[in-house]
């Protein structure tokens, strides 16, 4: 009597069908277990609104404005609306500058605020903000970092034009670039916060990773954010 090869021998059939389910599980629950922090997933997007906004030829200034800047804030998606009282919020990244003209790996932070007043609509934008000096840098990393009363994230339909803000303590200028979609009118926003994400900074990187430690000391780096580093004209 011959030995059944393996495809006349149903036992064996259905043992290799078990192996070949048992590891695309196995691949599958490894692949998931890999996916894509909140962080990351972040950085990506803020790496393509950097991207997008040098490349549109509406905003021709931007690629000036970050060689001349001491930081950026990158804000992928800030949600701006309301019916009489409006808000704000989103998302980003900070990066900043050092000495020798590269860029830092960026720290998380979030920009929210709320306030009163005629207003109606919601948009959605794209923003990236270029701080002009080391002041507006030390405001951030050392206080909640408030903008002006007259620095509305909303800069318009394309963006093309830049408002001026100030930290709560300093008269130094920010400069807002932003790519929107959607409508709000009236009641500028006023006071809205930017608060570091300390969960954010220490999932990316390790425990102990601060905005100081991130941006200015440079004890933490993740190659992750090489492509947005490298975004960016020093």
């Amino acid at each position: 009597m011959t030995a059944l090869s393996v495809s006349q021998n149903p036992l064996r059939r259905i043992w290799l069908a078990a192996v070949i389910v048992a590891s695309a599980l196995i691949f599958m629950a490894s692949n998931s277990a890999r996916a894509a922090t909140e962080p990351e997933e972040l950085v990506e997007k803020a790496t393509l609104t950097v991207e997008k906004l040098m490349a549109d030829p509406n905003l021709p200034e931007l690629h000036t404005y970050i060689k001349r800047a001491h930081g950026v804030l990158i804000i992928p998606q800030l949600f701006k609306g309301g019916l009489i009282i409006g808000g704000e919020g989103g998302s980003g990244v900070l990066l900043v500058k050092g000495s020798d003209g590269s860029w830092s790996s960026p720290a998380f932070y979030t920009l929210g605020g709320a306030s009163f007043g005629l207003q109606i609509g919601g948009e959605a934008s794209e923003v990236v903000f270029t701080i002009m000096n080391d002041g507006a840098i030390d405001a951030l990393l050392n206080h909640q970092f408030k903008l002006g009363a007259d620095a509305s994230v909303a800069v318009g339909p394309l963006g093309k034009g830049v408002e001026a803000s100030t930290t709560s303590n300093f008269s130094d200028d920010i400069y807002a670039f932003s790519k929107s979609v959607g409508l709000f009118g009236g009641g500028a926003l006023e006071g809205a916060a930017i608060i570091k994400r300390t969960s954010w900074n220490e999932l990316y990187y390790a425990a102990g990773a601060d905005p100081q430690k991130i941006l200015i000391d440079r004890k933490f780096f993740n190659p992750h954010a090489d492509r947005l580093r490298a975004s960016l004209p020093n």
